[in-house]
């Protein structure tokens, strides 16, 4: 890599950096090393090949859904201890506020499976359509939206405070009802 790369790389580095964190924090479940320590080896894979990339922010974040992948596809699994319980259950009042919800949430998310969390991340934290989170995670459509339903519902049952903490009023929503057709 010559001087003029290295300048290019260095620059995309400062500049989308704290956007790419927030990223692989949230993919490594809320732990904010292991997203560091997600973020830099992407960025290490990156950097040797800088002078043949298009869309290096694309290309990045590739690398790190990829990576994620490939750690919750090992063999044997390494075991994350959680060193912080989330709250109980949120404060009553005028309503959460946006701190309180990023808490729960956070807990939330780090106790789901990472295929799990990778797909909610891809889905609606980068906002992606199914079809490229298929294609990121090398699986089908079908998958995806099948992840993404049983995600979203073991997110539910983990974090009951969620749906609360959303709610103006700060009362849950009603249980599930069965829907007639002509409801939908």
């Amino acid at each position: 890599m010559d001087a003029e790369e290295q300048d290019s790389f260095r620059e995309f580095v400062a500049s989308r950096s704290p956007a790419l964190l927030k990223t692989a924090v949230l993919l490594s479940g809320g732990d904010r090393h292991a997203g560091e320590d997600l973020l830099q080896n992407a960025l290490v894979k990156v950097a040797a090949r800088w002078r043949r990339i298009d869309e290096p922010e694309a290309y990045v974040r590739r690398v790190l859904y990829r990576q994620q992948v490939s750690r919750w596809r090992l063999k044997w699994p390494r075991r994350e201890l959680a060193v912080a319980d989330p709250p109980e259950s949120a404060a009553s009042g005028d309503g959460a506020s946006a701190a309180e919800l990023r808490v729960v949430l956070r807990g939330a998310l780090a106790k789901l499976t990472t295929r799990q969390r990778t797909v909610l991340v891809l889905r609606y934290f980068e906002d992606l359509p199914e079809a490229d989170v298929a294609r990121l995670l090398g699986c089908s459509v079908g998958t995806v939206r099948s992840t993404t339903h049983r995600s979203l519902a073991r997110l539910r049952s983990l974090a009951p405070d969620l749906e609360r903490l959303d709610r103006p009023d700060g009362e849950p929503r009603p249980a599930s009802r069965d829907f007639s057709p002509m409801e939908v």
